[in-house]
């Protein structure tokens, strides 16, 4: 057991080259249960697939998978948590890039790291977060799990936005807390039917909702076309 810390002293990270060898075969064996995850539910569903198939694909043990994140239900939370913090750097990238006074850079951001697809994982972050929610409708405990997840995504979204609005003077017209509620609500809601049928949902109609909400009506810069959308807007650069 660990000594105990004060609020003071947080747990230190080891840099990847001070670790040791056994630390780094746990972490390569999580990140290789969580790729063999990603694939096999987003292909065939997350209850069409067994602990056994998972720990086969990766070539890890069942045991390990267990050990590593408790059950199935573990690894796709742990899945979709390390998705979000990679498409949290993203997204921050690709605005530190475009005008921060622009809010399209941001719509644009937001709306691509949902609909384009992943080098690696194509366009299968949809249907994972498809499979968690309904997994979580039908069950308290990761429900509360899930549930914890939106809180915390549109806190983020809510303090985002804040801070944009107070850099650039644009008063949000909600507080930020339902202002992320209502962002994530569109892109989550646009971002289903976008998977279904792209040309029902053109990037316009993300910018004119996305506008709407924060007051601005339509006075954004188009955002670039996602792939297999219709090119209703020209693209931003």
């Amino acid at each position: 057991m660990e000594p105990s810390r004060t609020p003071e002293q947080p747990r230190r990270r080891t840099p990847q080259a001070q670790r040791t060898p056994q630390a780094q075969r746990k972490s390569e064996s999580r990140a290789r249960l969580i790729d063999a995850a990603a694939d096999l539910f987003a292909r065939k569903g997350f209850h069409a697939v067994s602990a056994e198939a998972v720990a086969e694909a990766a070539g890890r043990t069942t045991g390990a998978l267990y050990s590593h994140f408790g059950g199935k239900e573990g690894l796709l939370l742990a899945l979709l948590e390390v998705w979000k913090e990679r498409t949290s750097e993203e997204l921050a990238a690709e605005i530190a890039a475009g005008d921060p006074a622009d809010p399209g850079v941001h719509f644009s951001a937001m709306w691509g790291s949902l609909t384009r697809p992943h080098p690696e994982h194509g366009d299968s972050w949809l249907l994972l977060e498809t499979e968690l929610w309904l997994h979580a409708a039908r069950g308290p405990l990761i429900g509360d799990r899930l549930a914890q997840r939106y809180t915390e995504i549109r806190a983020r979204l809510g303090e985002g936005l804040a801070d944009w609005a107070e850099a650039t003077g644009t008063p949000l017209t909600r507080t930020p807390q339902e202002t992320g509620a209502l962002v994530l609500g569109i892109l989550l809601g646009l971002s289903m039917q976008h998977r279904l049928e792209p040309r029902a949902v053109p990037d316009g109609l993300v910018i004119e909702a996305l506008g709407t909400v924060l007051g601005l009506g339509g006075a954004t810069t188009p955002i670039r076309p996602t792939k297999g959308t219709a090119p209703c807007c020209p693209p931003a650069r």
